[in-house]
Parts: structure tokens; sequence; C-alpha cells
């Protein structure tokens, strides 16, 4: 027997008609790449989301075409989510942080029909323009006076593009099952591989995304959205913020620390998401300026994720904001919401160190998502929070495979998907990742975690950020080197560094070696970019070799 439930299809559409009705006048602030600040609404957001739907028939765009963007934070970027999307088309955003050549390979690969590009990456897209096969028209995302002087093939203007659309426009229904967007790993090994979202795991992912035990997004917020929307979706907030009408802060390409502060304080924004560099540079700012006090924003809560949180970053929110700081784990596979960081009830009678270890582990698993570790033979492992093995994961948004079967058949038999992350989970069900399988420091016959020996490090007051890395050993196999960077000004030495992570983590995992560089390599999402410094210090010797 089956319900008598009316059956309508979850389409992304949906979210952004019910912005507009029930949250018409609801605030989007964007800071634009061509410097001013501009105000819509979700009703004038969802006016011009209807004109780009027109658009895309104008240009030609059928149901699953590929439209690509390169573009920050912005309402107009916002109206190609829910224009595109809302027709039936796939928003492909693409990273501009990558190699031109990884761009160029992920736009060919995808086959994007139309890119939209914001003025600032007129030069790349003018580089990229004779190999782009695929793209039949470039459209600037600005408005006449501020078109760029590029020669590229049919260069539209976005904003002219969009006035020639009446908006009269009726959202097509279609199964919610269709591709929805498309994103593409940051590729550190090999090309970058293409994750396609439906419009159903979408949804669903929306709505877990507001839940109290998640980020808990509502229409009483105001969200500084800094983690980029060619980043997994933006974490998937541009849609959680349509769905309860949140006001929404859109930073665009001005991720300084003074910007942020003041796009924060201006706002008065009281939720906002970022990956960890970015609040580096906003301490750095309040570091150069101690007169301001962080607690006069307002801000009560931080989304972090891309990488672990140190706890010099989760201390300092707490301390110096007032900010409660929700981290989480995922990954561009799993849309991205893995695993939440958020207290038990029970957690209540903790304090001091035995409270900072649960806050600094990544996270509990939330509605919808299998977890399970196993070993190199693919047993499962006990959720005992010491067994470590290699993180596997299912669900309603995990990825079944990848764009045009890039890597072949990715699940294993249960239908998990390997994560290619080390962790062990505890009895509460908290995940805490040792490291990436790739980036583990094999020593001896047992494992070094990179991440716990980072945060560790990071704790040193003279340290900005840290990396560690495994290098080949003699007798060991492998053992560390810490590469780090010094806070401006600090008086700091490899001996004094040594002696801070002696009180903090085991001996046989201490480094031996310390290096210190001006600047340490990231991925274009954030991430310390380990391929790099594995080759730029394969020659270093290590005093204990």
């Amino acid at each position: 027997m089956q319900g008598l439930m009316q059956d309508r299809p979850l389409l992304i559409s949906s979210l952004i008609e019910h912005a507009a009705t029930f949250h018409p006048d609801t605030e989007i602030v964007s800071r634009l790449p061509e410097g001013p600040t501009h105000r819509t609404t979700w009703r004038g957001l969802r006016d011009r989301a209807r004109q780009v739907a027109q658009a895309m028939g104008a240009l030609g765009i059928r149901p699953g075409d590929r439209v690509g963007t390169l573009a920050w934070n912005s309402y107009r970027h916002l109206a190609l989510y829910y224009g595109v999307s809302g027709m039936g088309a796939v928003l492909h955003t693409v990273n501009p942080r990558l190699f031109p050549e990884q761009i160029d390979y992920i736009i060919n690969h995808a086959e994007d029909q139309v890119l939209f590009f914001d003025i600032g990456f007129a030069p790349l897209v003018a580089q990229l323009a004779p190999r782009l096969k695929s793209v039949r028209a470039f459209v600037a995302m600005t408005d006449r006076a501020h078109m760029p002087a590029i020669e590229v093939p049919n260069l539209l203007c976005f904003e002219e593009l969009l006035d020639a659309q009446s908006g009269d426009y009726v959202w097509p229904e279609f199964d919610e099952k269709s591709a929805s967007s498309l994103c593409y790993t940051s590729g550190t090994t090999g090309n970058p591989k293409g994750v396609l979202y439906s419009h159903r795991s979408t949804v669903l992912h929306t709505l877990m995304e507001l839940a109290p035990d998640t980020f808990g997004i509502s229409s009483s917020e105001t969200v500084l959205l800094i983690v980029p929307m060619f980043h997994a979706n933006a974490w998937g907030t541009p849609y959680a913020a349509a769905m309860v009408g949140a006001k929404l802060v859109l930073p665009g390409p001005h991720l300084d620390g003074q910007s942020v502060y003041n796009l924060m304080r201006d706002e008065r924004c009281t939720f906002s998401q970022g990956v960890p560099t970015v609040w580096l540079m906003l301490f750095q700012y309040l570091d150069a300026h101690p007169q301001i006090d962080p607690r006069e924003i307002g801000v009560k809560r931080i989304g972090i994720g891309g990488a672990a949180v140190s706890r010099a970053v989760l201390e300092r929110f707490e301390r110096d904001f007032g900010a409660e700081v929700v981290q989480g784990w995922g990954m561009t596979e799993t849309s991205p919401i893995g695993v939440i960081s958020k207290l038990l009830p029970k957690h209540a009678e903790l304090d001091g160190d035995a409270l900072l270890k649960v806050k600094l582990k990544q996270g509990r698993g939330v509605w919808g998502v299998d977890l399970k570790i196993v070993d190199a033979a693919g047993q499962t492992l006990p959720w005992d929070g010491v067994a470590y093995g290699h993180l596997h994961v299912r669900g309603p948004w995990i990825c079944s495979g990848y764009f045009r079967g890039e890597g072949g058949e990715v699940l294993d038999a249960e239908g998990y998907f390997p994560t290619g992350d080390v962790a062990t989970i505890d009895p509460d069900g908290y995940l805490q990742l040792v490291d990436r399988a790739k980036d583990v420091i094999k020593s001896g016959g047992e494992w070094i975690s990179s991440i716990d020996v980072e945060n560790a490090a990071c704790s040193h007051p003279g340290l900005l950020e840290a990396a560690v890395i495994g290098l080949p050993h003699p007798k060991w196999q492998e053992r560390p080197l810490l590469v780090a960077v010094k806070r401006p000004g600090a008086e700091v030495d490899a001996a004094s560094v040594l002696a801070h992570l002696g009180e903090r983590i085991a001996k046989w995992w201490l480094p031996d070696d310390v290096v210190f560089v001006d600047s340490l390599p990231h991925t274009a999402t954030g991430k310390l970019l380990k391929t790099k410094l594995r080759e730029q210090f394969k020659d270093h010797r290590l005093p204990t070799a």
C-alpha cells in the first residue's frame, strides 16, 4: 500500500520561488568586482533568475547543456545558480584558482556551451578562448560601461543580455534526479574529475544544512558567505539561505582581512563560512589594529571547513569574538556535508582540555550520511576512537561516480564511496581525521598524523601556519619534516618549536627537522598543497638520516 501524499519534484527553482514569496524584501548584499556595493532582495533575485532562464533559451541552451562560470560570490552569480539550473541546464562553476591548463581541460571536458565570467578574469578568458572548443558565447558579468576590451568570439554583456528578457517565465517541471550542477575536484593528482549533482540531492542536502545540529541557518540570520561559489556549491549555502529567506552578504573578490571585517561589521553578520586561510587574513588585520574589539561585529557562529580547525583558530574565535566555531568535514563528492561538529548534552559537564578535545574533532554524522572505517583488507573497524582506517561514506547526496565515468567504478560492494581520508570514529559517532591517505607519515610500522602535528605547531604563538610532510629515512621508512611560516616580527627558532611540540604530542611524532619559509603553497580550495612541498624538499636531508 502506498501513501496518499502529493508527489512534487524536489527542484532548485522551488527554493528561489519560496524566498521571493515569503521573504521578498530580505536583502542580498554584494561587493562587486567593479568596486561598489550592490543591494537587491530575494524577490529581485528571483526576477533576475527568471531572466537568466529566458536568456539561456535565447542563447540556444537546452536542458542538460552545461553552462560555465568563472566568477566570485555576487548576486549575478547567484542569479545564474537559479536561472541555469531552474530551466533544466547544468551550472558548471569553474574554479579560477586552478592552473590555466586545468581550467582548459575542465571546460572542454564538461563541453560548456556558454561561459560567464567576472571582469577580473577577462585576461584569463582571452588566453583560454582559442582552446575552448565547445564554448559558443562568452558573457562578461558586468554592465556596458565596464565591458573588458578583449578579443574573444561572441562577447556579450551580462546586463544587456538579461535586460532584453521580459522575466515573464514559468519554471518547468522535470525529473528531480536531473543533473543541476557540476563541480570538479581540485585535481592535486591527475586531471580534475567532475561531480554531477542532481536537483534531488541538492534539495535534500539543503534541508540538512538548516538543521540545528548542522549549521542551523534561519530567517533571522545575516550570512556572510566567504567560501567561494565555485567551491562545492559554496557548501550549499546559496540554496539554504533561499530556503529560509536569510539575508545573504556576498564579498566578491574582496577577501582581504580589512574587507571581510568591514562587511561583517557594517552588515551585522551573525554567521559566516570560510576556509582557515581566510580567517588567518582576518586575524592578521586585527593584529595590526589592536584598538578593534571583534565583539562589536556581533557574529555568533563561524563555519569552518576545507582543512582541520586548529586549536589556535578555535580559541581565538571563542575568546575574542565570543563566537561558536562550527567545523565540518566534507568534500566535493559529498555536496559537501559529511559530518558537523556540534556538542551533545553530555558535554556540558566538560571543560578545559577535555571539552576542547571534542570540539577539535571534525564532527558527528548527520542524517543522510552513513560512515564506516575499514582496514587495508576492507574489513570494517570498530568505533572506539582508537582504531583508524580508510573512511568510506554513502548517502543521497554522495556521488556514485564521476562525470563521463572518469576513474571507473568508485563505490565498494556495499555502495560506499572511499574518501581517501584516514580517520577514527569514537563511540559517540565523532569522526576525527588522522590524515589524507596519501599524506599520512609511515614511521617504523606506525602512522603519524600530519594534521595533529600541524595543529599542535600552529598553537605556537610565533607561528602563523605550518605543514608536515614525510621524508624518506633509512631506518624508519619516513620521518616528519615541519615547514613553518613565522608570524610577522616573531622571534622563533627550531628549538623553541620542538620544545613547544614536545609538551603536546608523542615523542616519536616530533619532527626530525624544522624549516622556515615565507609562505606555504595551497590548493585552489585553500588546502595545503603537500605534493608541491614534497617536491620542493625531496632533496632535503634530515639530520637523523
